[in-house]
């Protein structure tokens, strides 16, 4: 019942939208031709043409009102109610983007197939490049990468959004493919012009990006999580395995 009252809604909304561009393009074709064959020596009274302005201004108010509407019909559908469901638990984006927060940054990037020169670069917002790093582990599967904050000069990078780009290839210079994705719990959901946005990792993600949703992983009693350095692992869970960005080339 709940889907076809939104279908029905959003029918109505289209329908009615149709209609309202019908008649404001008529109204454009009346007005037009109504100033171009006015009587030169008794022309269109001011107050009058006000007048028609203002009607003309309330059908696009209209028009905007009725795509505010969609928008508003489609998020109740299946955008926010559904996002909102994913506070708290772990899923996977298809995203480069992170957070870095408390001097640390998180990713997960895969190789197709093993590779013999790994590059790792992480980006500012502007796509400067602010750290660069050689991977030990270049073998075809998932590593996960975490970055202290540190910059090639060795300063300390300002907290913000950053971006992760992975170069690989192989002992015969061709390149392997490679990806990279966002990975942590769901901490937050925000609609932004229309769209439904999860945060991960403190970065915000479009939700149709997510790949995987699972319950977050409970360490077991008396069990500590810290990052070695200077070592990957194709298991992206195993913190004893994690590639650090002291790894550096």
């Amino acid at each position: 019942m709940a889907v076809d009252a939104v279908s029905s809604a959003a029918s109505a909304s289209a329908t009615g939208r149709t209609r309202l561009a019908e008649n404001f393009d008529t109204f454009l074709t009346l007005l037009t031709t109504q100033l171009k064959n006015q009587d030169p020596l008794s022309p269109m009274d001011s107050t009058q043409f006000t007048q028609q302005l203002v009607q003309m201004t309330g059908v696009e108010q209209q028009l905007l009102t009725n795509d505010l509407l969609e928008k508003l019909v489609a998020n109740t559908g299946s955008g926010v109610a559904t996002a909102v469901s994913l506070i708290g638990k772990e899923v996977r984006a298809d995203s480069n983007l992170s957070a870095l927060s408390g001097g640390k940054a998180e990713w997960v990037y895969k190789l197709d197939r093993a590779a013999d020169d790994v590059k790792v670069e992480v980006l500012d917002s502007k796509g400067r490049i602010v750290q660069t790093v050689a991977p030990t582990d270049n073998a075809a599967g998932e590593h996960t990468f975490i970055w202290d904050g540190k910059t090639a000069d060795g300063s300390k990078a300002a907290d913000g959004i950053y971006s992760l780009r992975v170069t690989a290839k192989d002992s015969e210079g061709s390149t392997v493919a490679s990806g990279v994705l966002a990975q942590g719990v769901v901490t937050g959901v925000q609609q932004v012009d229309g769209q439904t946005l999860i945060t991960i990792n403190g970065a915000q993600i479009p939700w149709e990006k997510i790949t995987l949703i699972r319950a977050p992983a409970t360490p077991a009693p008396g069990e500590t999580t810290t990052a070695s350095t200077g070592s990957s692992s194709n298991t992206p869970n195993n913190p004893d395995d994690e590639t650090s960005s002291q790894a550096a080339a």
